[in-house]
């Protein structure tokens, strides 16, 4: 029994090692080939890493599909901000491979209500941001089917991870929403640039707090019977709109314009 218990214990730790190399070599590596080669590389090694979506009969891929999008958003991109970053191996490539790492062994395994959130507001803010930069230059209508399934797959999430309520009504309402702020934003779109050639969209900033004070909201409404506690949206109300109004009025200079 104590022999097999030590095999038992053995093969877990095994499988526990593995499972971190194989996240670290698809972090590093899907932004090492990025660089040296191609951000098509890159995507396929972030869709290679998904294939259990498609281990099983075809009538459940669509629903695993959906529930892998946030996962998506994620990792292609963090493989296209690479491509952006210049195909010269800098610091800011290393940091995109530790944020890919990072994601892949400790917040994507997340299961908590606030482990949840913060998975989306992660997907919400990268996944606009490098919409924002990718399509910035091409017709408006890319960005804002970018944003709607941006918006769609982040609520879907957190209704379909936290159990509350699974309406495609308001996932639907979401995507809209995100579209709708993207349009708007499109007709004045802002980036800020950093040093290590980082670059961030306004308009990602933007629907990351507003995601966040709608998922407090929605929140305290359902813990209360359909009615909104003040206490519980407070701070991040004050928080959410001194923030926006802070970018708006104080980081909107014309010198960041990059689509008018």
């Amino acid at each position: 029994m104590a022999d097999f218990i030590f095999i038992r214990k053995s093969r877990n730790a095994f499988s526990s090692f593995l499972h971190v190399l194989l996240n670290i070599l698809l972090g590093a590596g899907s932004i090492f080939v990025t660089i040296v080669s191609s951000p098509i590389l890159g995507i396929i090694l972030v869709l290679i890493s998904k294939w259990r979506i498609f281990a099983v009969r075809p009538r459940y891929w669509l629903t695993n599909i959906q529930s892998s999008l946030i996962d998506f958003i994620v990792g292609i991109s963090l493989v296209l901000a690479a491509y952006f970053a210049g195909t010269e191996f800098s610091a800011i490539h290393v940091i995109l491979a530790v944020i890919y790492v990072i994601w892949l062994l400790f917040i994507k395994p997340m299961s908590s209500e606030i482990g949840t959130l913060i998975q989306s507001l992660f997907a919400i803010f990268l996944g606009s941001n490098i919409a924002s930069i990718a399509l910035a230059t091409v017709n408006p209508v890319f960005i804002i089917l970018a944003e709607f399934v941006i918006g769609y797959s982040a609520s879907r999430h957190i209704l379909i991870q936290n159990q509350r309520e699974k309406s495609t009504f308001i996932t639907l309402i979401c995507g809209l929403v995100f579209a709708e702020i993207s349009w708007l934003c499109n007709h004045w779109m802002i980036i800020y640039n950093f040093p290590l050639n980082i670059a961030i969209s306004q308009t990602a900033v933007i629907l990351t707090i507003l995601a966040f004070f709608f998922d407090r909201t929605y929140v305290s409404i359902e813990k209360h019977d359909g009615k909104l506690k003040a206490a519980d949206v407070l701070v991040p109300t004050i928080f959410s709109i001194l923030v926006i109004i802070i970018i708006i009025l104080n980081f909107s200079d014309p010198r960041f314009n990059i689509h008018i």
